[in-house]
């Protein structure tokens, strides 16, 4: 992958339905400048974790980096559940696009089943990935580009609006900025604004995209670095840039109870098309999370047959790079994914879907944690933090920040009703997964002896 690849592929897989339907709701429940801070707050955060991975990444470009940093400066116990966490994140959100994609061609075509649109946008998304490691990227890059374009358009129409240029409905003068602070900066209270946080980090998960890229990128020393940079950049422009529009010329009480605040706006602008034309973009942006998912979820099961925590013919590979069987066993459990949102919604579903939730922040955790642990190894084993040909800044203040602040939006998720249950079913499935994993390595150890005893008998 070329630093343009990477440069799409780490902004599509964070720009998603989050952003163009359910932003709107976030500034109902928080107000705008809550919203903005919030989401203000989640940027910096992310971009810290960025810094982290950053100098792993170059340092030790791996595919399905996560698992490997983990496992070598955390334990295996820790690596081995980062990479389940990971997989399952993108493997769970890969049956919610499918259904999400079928749903959205049924508006154009009322009388097809949804089933029959969500096969084929599965033909889709696994062939993008089956072919090469090439056609994925340049897949993502296009539809990655829709969505940055579509933005890009909103933010500009959005601002001529807002300063007059282009007429609005309901605006006799140019709304400017009133509808921000015309109710009191948290109209809901500061508490709506606290737990609108708990849920940004969430939003901006895909952005350590680019760590799982590493080791199919061209050039990492220089890539990996330049894609970094510019991520606290991009978040503030395309999610803080969208807010502020939509918060300005949609009043914050009737922002998300109807529709996109997208789809209003354009509406309201009196763009031709624009339930239509946003449709559009929110396919793209669910085909563009579901491509991204599909090719993490598949290096994730690779790196954890390379590594030997698995069975290792998982990670075999055709002539053109490509893990077919890790991709066919991400490939079902998306689809079993799907199966159970719609059989076991209540259940099974609802569990995957709060663990996945938490799933991103925990993974963040064992970066941060990781580069701590790295960088002593690093000059215990005499090198010297010149030799870094990336480092991250303010070491170790910048890893201990990111930590703290993903730990805290984890814990205080037991302040809020409604996401709770996440923690609940979280903590369990932590300790399950290294039970499992420590459960094998005894029998592993166990059988091996057993082996060896043998053998001796057997020589006896």
């Amino acid at each position: 992958m070329t630093a343009r690849h990477l440069f799409m592929i780490s902004l599509g897989g964070v720009i998603g339905t989050g952003l163009f339907l359910s932003s709107g709701y976030t500034i109902h429940e928080a107000g705008p400048i809550g919203t903005i801070l919030a989401y203000g707050i989640g940027a910096v955060v992310v971009y810290l974790v960025m810094l982290c991975l950053g100098e792993l990444s170059v340092a030790m470009p791996q595919t399905g980096s996560f698992h490997v940093y983990a496992d070598r400066f955390i334990g295996h116990g820790t690596g081995f559940t980062v990479a389940i966490l990971y997989w399952l994140t993108w493997t769970v959100a890969l049956g919610s696009e499918f259904t999400a994609a079928g749903l959205i061609m049924s508006k154009w075509f009322p009388n097809s089943p949804t089933w029959i649109w969500s096969a084929l946008f599965m033909i889709v998304i696994f062939t993008s990935n089956a072919l090469s490691v090439k056609f994925f990227a340049n897949t993502e890059f296009w539809f990655s580009s829709i969505k940055v374009i579509a933005i890009i358009l909103f933010i500009i129409l959005g601002g001529l609006a807002i300063f007059g240029v282009i007429h609005i409905k309901g605006y006799q003068h140019a709304p400017y900025f009133s509808n921000l602070f015309k109710d009191g900066l948290f109209p809901n209270g500061f508490k709506a604004v606290f737990t609108t946080m708990l849920t940004v980090n969430f939003a901006f998960s895909g952005t350590e995209l680019i760590g799982v890229t590493a080791g199919e990128t061209k050039d990492p020393e220089v890539t990996l670095p330049k894609a970094i940079h510019t991520t606290l950049f991009r978040l503030i422009i395309f999610f803080i840039g969208s807010i502020t529009v939509m918060s300005a010329l949609i009043p914050w009480q009737k922002a998300g109870v109807n529709q996109s605040p997208f789809v209003l706006v354009f509406n309201s602008i009196g763009l031709p098309f624009a339930g239509d034309l946003m449709n559009f973009v929110v396919l793209t942006a669910i085909l563009s999370a579901a491509n991204s998912g599909l090719y993490a979820s598949t290096r994730m099961l690779w790196s954890l047959a390379n590594e030997g925590t698995i069975p290792l013919k998982v990670a075999q590979t055709n002539r053109r790079g490509v893990p077919m069987l890790a991709l066919c066993l991400s490939m079902v459990g998306g689809i079993l994914a799907l199966i159970s949102s719609v059989v076991a919604a209540s259940t099974v579903y609802l569990v995957l879907v709060s663990i996945s939730g938490l799933a991103v922040v925990i993974v963040w955790m064992a970066i941060t944690v990781s580069e701590i642990n790295f960088r002593k190894q690093w000059l215990k084993d005499g090198h010297t933090v010149a030799e870094l040909k990336f480092k991250t800044p303010w070491y170790p203040v910048i890893p201990w920040i990111a930590f703290i602040m993903c730990l805290l939006s984890c814990v205080l998720i037991v302040f809020d009703p409604t996401q709770r249950p996440a923690l609940f079913y979280m903590v369990p499935f932590l300790i399950l997964c290294y039970v499992v994993y420590y459960g094998k390595e005894a029998w592993s150890k166990r059988h091996a002896r057993a082996k060896a005893e043998d053998r001796q008998e057997d020589n006896l």
